[in-house]
């Protein structure tokens, strides 16, 4: 269990957490969710005990180890599967210990814990996570070197997930996923062994892979049980509650001291007075919840153009003289509200930059209306603002002419106001950055404005903005985004990319996020329905009583050979021949694996038999 007790912390003067606590059990998912700026990132590190608490404490079971993604991989020449696999500290230590180890008694005691740890399935686990976080085979083989920063930091991601530490924490961990990656993560932290806090913006992520929201507001820590839309409606509740709690007060002290300003004077009501005096001291105030500042985002209204406002036919792109996308027709009006969906590496940014004219076609006709103005939003853009200015320079430099008032209104409209303003955008927070570029996107009023990813860094109330001002847009929307709350929201058509091509996509969301889920299934046909069943045979019967015993002699086989192999395998002798030892590890390996599929189909042969005797 994860106790944080009474623990106190301040920043230059400005406390954080005052008298904060909270207990999270052992194997819990949590979702660490408060207001920008609160301190939810600063918590992680206080349970890392890289900053020293103010006061109070933080406990841990002795020996827990605590994982989290800092900061991405490192470019080097090893492999992205052996990176990954190297996050393991003990397996990677254990394994170079055996290779130079010569007391029998150590080589025996090594290779008992690599098989505890099942070490000889490494390799498979770390590609399997490596998969649902969007890296092929062949991208496992090559050098980390190759990938850039947002796919360095999925290798740090599936390292700590490989590790599998007791106290898993993840701050921000679909920033640099695409959809079909943060489904797979939602699945894995929901079967995930230990412990789980993530700090997170990710509604959907929020209701499918915790059961439980930590809060952080205020400077005190509150834990809720259910997930994220649990948590909003038992907040929205209590803070009615305590509003009308307040107001109540507030009437009941107003009466109480309007009985005291008219009465303290005269002689006959004295008494009556001072004992409500007493009252209204003794009175413990309630303080109205503070409404959170929420800043809408003012996206300027472009003119009406003729449809379609842009349009393809038979077009290609790619890069250098490699087709990515080929003969695509489309057509885009004004009124579009479009989600680009498909599986990563399948092209939709190339189609994002085409349409958004930063990539052109390699043959074929893009016909665009004479005044088309497009705005285009990237994730890397953020990374692309001058870090040295302030975001008003920024805005300057587009609108050379405005006065600085207009400027400083430009930025309000997108919740940067004047503290921010006037802040140099390296000391900017990534909402605030992520707010910057969007308003640099949307300030020519653009008939069409291509947005790639725009949640990222972005709040759970930064990104309501987002929708409403979405929804309000009278221009075209392209949206690339894994956060489907606001896909569901905000497209109304739905653009599959794949296979070189794009095409109309005839389903909705939720059966796209199945796809998904089940990619590797291959899709049933519907069945007729089936007949009842007829009462089983004698014969029948007994052929299920034969494969019932079958089903249970191999498990026991399999045990035995396990306790066989267990004892092989703590004899210090074994390992005078390294390549023998080795053999008798993969036989350990092949053992535990096949014992849960044995048990199972023995299970399910135990369950036909039953069926088949009572029927």
């Amino acid at each position: 269990m994860l106790r944080i007790d009474d623990i106190s912390y301040s920043i230059a003067g400005r406390p954080l957490f005052e008298n904060a606590s909270a207990a999270i059990p052992e194997g819990h998912k949590v979702g660490l969710v408060g207001p920008n700026g609160a301190g939810k990132t600063t918590l992680f590190r206080l349970i890392r005990g890289e900053l020293a608490l103010d006061g109070g404490s933080i406990g841990l079971p002795s020996r827990a180890r605590i994982g989290g993604v800092a900061q991405e991989s490192p470019a080097t020449f090893t492999s992205v599967l052996n990176t990954v696999l190297a996050a393991d500290t003990e397996r990677h230590a254990l394994l170079a210990e055996a290779e130079t180890a010569t007391d029998p008694h150590r080589i025996a005691e090594v290779q008992t814990r690599l098989a505890d740890i099942d070490a000889w399935s490494a390799e498979g686990r770390a590609s399997a996570i490596l998969q649902g976080l969007g890296f092929s085979t062949a991208d496992q083989a090559r050098p980390t070197g190759d990938f850039s920063g947002g796919w360095r930091m999925r290798m740090a991601l599936a390292g700590v997930l490989f590790a599998q530490p007791d106290l898993l924490l993840l701050d921000e961990p679909t920033n640099y996923l695409d959809l079909e990656g943060a489904l797979w993560l939602e699945g894995y932290l929901a079967r995930y062994p230990h412990t789980v806090i993530v700090i997170s913006h990710d509604r959907d992520l929020l209701n499918r892979a915790v059961g439980s929201i930590l809060h952080l507001d205020s400077r005190k820590l509150t834990l809720y049980s259910g997930g994220y839309d649990s948590f909003a409606r038992i907040r929205a509740e209590r803070r009615a509650l305590q509003a009308a709690e307040a107001k109540k007060q507030d009437a009941r002290r107003a009466h109480l001291q309007s009985f005291v300003d008219r009465f303290r004077a005269k002689a006959t009501k004295a008494a009556q007075a001072q004992s409500r005096l007493k009252a209204l001291a003794k009175m413990e105030p309630i303080t109205a919840p503070e409404e959170a500042k929420f800043h809408r985002f003012t996206f300027p209204q472009p003119d009406q153009l003729s449809p379609p406002i842009l349009a393809l036919e038979n077009v290609s792109v790619g890069y250098g003289d490699r087709a990515v996308l080929r003969r695509l027709s489309l057509r885009i009006d004004q009124d579009d509200r479009i989600a680009l969906l498909g599986r990563n590496g399948q092209g939709k940014s190339t189609l994002s930059k085409l349409l958004s004219g930063r990539l052109p076609a390699m043959d074929g006709k893009v016909v665009r209306s004479s005044k088309l103005r497009v705005g285009y939003f990237a994730q890397h853009q953020v990374d692309e603002l001058h870090l040295d200015e302030t975001p008003l320079d920024h805005v300057r430099r587009l609108r050379p002419d405005e006065a600085p008032a207009r400027l400083r209104a430009r930025l309000a409209g997108f919740g940067l106001m004047e503290a921010q303003a006037g802040t140099r955008v390296a000391a900017l927070s990534g909402g605030q950055k992520a707010r910057l570029s969007l308003l640099l996107a949307t300030i020519d009023a653009p008939h069409l404005l291509v947005l790639d990813e725009p949640t990222n860094h972005l709040d759970i109330e930064s990104r309501e903005a987002l929708t409403e001002a979405l929804n309000d847009y009278t221009g075209a929307v392209v949206l690339v985004s894994h956060d489907m709350h606001l896909l569901e929201l905000v497209a109304d058509r739905l653009w599959l990319v794949a296979d070189g091509g794009v095409s109309p996509y005839p389903h909705d969301l939720e059966t796209y996020r199945r796809s998904l889920l089940t990619a590797d299934e291959p899709e049933r046909p519907r069945e007729a329905p089936k007949p009842a069943p007829k009462k089983a045979g004698r014969d029948e019967i007994l052929d299920l009583r034969a494969e019932v015993r079958r089903g249970e002699e191999r498990v026991e086989k399999l045990t035995a050979m396990l306790k066989k192999i267990s004892e092989k395998m703590a004899d210090p002798a074994l390992y005078n021949d390294p390549h023998e030892a080795e053999k008798w590890g993969r036989k350990h390996a092949e053992a535990t694996a096949a014992l849960p599929r044995a048990e199972a189909l023995w299970m399910d042969a135990l369950e036909r038999l039953e069926s088949a005797e009572k029927g």
